[in-house]
């Protein structure tokens, strides 16, 4: 009788851990959910604030509605816990897929985005008060709800910490949302065999059945992932795709076709070396045909090394700091074959310093002046990269110019994006530059793109001559590039801050006919 006692004592007690167990990996599994469907449509879309504004509110909203569904689940509390369980694995684990798929193949992403967000957050709005009702036995109301609601927040800090520093650089997006799936498949599996004497015999034949089933799938697909990935993005990229890699930053995608190589971040052209020479000739040797003194170079970006090789052209350079956000990119610059041929290898070169951090960090921290500072940045197309392009931005590069030195940066399309191009410009203007002059050059591969030189003196452009050899740029082209035509031109803009990064606006808006 002493046994017996002891037993039924032990079992309530692990009850009691399994079920808050469960919670904690619920609790888990909600968050990693919600930043999957935001971070691939921000990838696919770009905006990131509204793909995550949307994609949080949605979840929140459905997940209110589950919790109010879950009143009239009123008997087999266990089993209908084992069934969201096993629904939500198949369709959380799937959404990613799902998405991508949407993407690729239809017209219909955001209704498919919508319907899978309602799906996943009505599901998870019945795990936790199911659950609740489940422990009702085995504690208190108010110790119920303290333990219930405070494991589920522990899961969801488990979450934001596992997913930015583990899942996203070494698993990537597609295989994170199979093996969150597959969570959900165990606790499924797991809370069925330590609950199987409150199932029924039928009951239990179809979840168990059911669940591997899905499990099957699930593993599957994460066994051949990388072919399914492959598959995709060759319905994406134009050519073929020869490198694919996920960084803590970003989505770093090389392709081939021939002898032309490109380079897509988060889905974005960066370059494209069938014409990258003349984006880059535009951007590096205006503003250094302009300065006397060229020996302290800082380039904000430019981890691909196309910059920092027409900048080593010039005589006189003793240092090139090279700011660029994340390490994957440089170290791809400075290992892949094509792409060393067509830097020159500059990154390599004994003058070139590199520093993986925000360039907004680095200013803000740099002891000492640059005679040329470079930003060859990406488009301000999210609010991350908006702050870069920003009027505060702008006046920390003016406090770090040497007092006779030149400011200059990529400023998107002047005929795609001329509200952003020209609200740049008026950005700029805010900071404490005495001249800032627009200009622009012809890339086919973007079409018509734009710069802006910054200064704290006044250049003269009359003199303007490249004395370094190029492909592009000579005396006389170099003079047109500073002309626009009045199809170019806006009548008012704002400038933009990191209050109100309008830039981001006017980007997206510009942009979002054209892609």
């Amino acid at each position: 009788m002493v046994v017996n006692k002891s037993s039924a004592a032990k079992k309530p007690a692990f009850e009691s851990i399994v079920l808050l167990f469960t919670v904690f990996v619920v609790g888990l599994c909600t968050i990693i959910y919600e930043l999957l469907i935001g971070s691939v449509s921000s990838y696919l879309l770009g905006d990131s604030i509204k793909q995550f504004s949307i994609t949080i509110g949605l979840s929140m909203t459905a997940m209110g509605i589950g919790t109010l569904f879950s009143r009239y689940f009123r008997t087999n509390l266990i089993q209908w816990f084992i069934f969201v369980e096993f629904i939500l694995g198949l369709v959380g684990g799937l959404s990613i897929p799902i998405l991508f798929a949407a993407y690729s193949y239809t017209d219909m992403y955001y209704p498919i985005m919508i319907s899978l967000i309602m799906v996943i957050g009505i599901l998870i709005g019945l795990e936790i008060p199911l659950l609740t009702r489940i422990m009702e036995k085995h504690y208190t109301l108010r110790t119920n709800i303290s333990n219930v609601l405070s494991v589920d927040y522990f899961g969801a800090l488990a979450a934001s910490l596992l997913f930015p520093f583990l899942m996203l650089p070494f698993l990537g997006i597609f295989k994170s949302s199979l093996i969150t799936g597959s969570i959900n498949l165990v606790v499924a599996i797991f809370t069925m065999w330590c609950f199987r004497s409150y199932i029924g015999f039928k009951s239990k034949r179809v979840l168990k059945y059911s669940t591997v089933l899905a499990a099957a799938l699930l593993g599957f697909m994460l066994l051949f992932s990388g072919n399914l990935i492959n598959a995709w993005e060759n319905t994406v990229y134009e050519d073929r795709v020869i490198l694919s890699k996920q960084s803590i930053y970003q989505k770093i995608v090389l392709t081939k076709n021939k002898q032309d190589l490109r380079l897509y971040l988060d889905g974005h052209l960066q370059f494209s070396t069938i014409d990258e020479y003349r984006y880059h000739e535009a951007l590096v040797h205006v503003p250094l045909s302009l300065v006397g003194n060229k020996e302290n170079i800082l380039l904000l970006g430019g981890g691909d090394g196309l910059a920092v090789r027409e900048i080593l052209k010039h005589e006189g350079v003793r240092k090139v700091t090279v700011v660029d956000l994340d390490p994957e990119v440089t170290d791809i610059a400075q290992k892949h074959k094509m792409l060393l041929q067509a830097n020159n290898n500059s990154l390599s070169d004994g003058r070139v310093h590199i520093n993986n951090t925000d360039a907004f960090k680095f200013l803000e921290a740099a002891d000492e002046y640059y005679n040329v500072i470079i930003a060859d940045l990406p488009d301000p197309k999210n609010a991350s990269l908006s702050r870069l392009y920003s009027k505060e931005f702008y006046r920390i590069v003016s406090k770090k110019l040497a007092r006779d030195g030149v400011f200059v940066t990529q400023s998107t399309s002047p005929f795609f994006a001329k509200k952003a191009f020209w609200c740049i410009d008026k950005t700029l203007r805010t900071a404490p530059f005495k001249q800032v002059v627009p200009y622009h050059a012809y890339v086919p591969s973007f079409g018509d793109w734009g710069f802006i030189i910054a200064s704290k003196v006044s250049i003269d452009l009359s003199g303007l001559t490249v004395n370094v050899p190029t492909k592009f740029l000579d005396n006389d082209n170099i003079k047109a590039m500073f002309t626009f035509s009045k199809d170019l031109m806006v009548d008012e803009i704002k400038y933009s801050s990191l209050n109100e990064p309008n830039v981001m606006k006017y980007y997206l808006e510009g942009w979002k006919y054209w892609n």
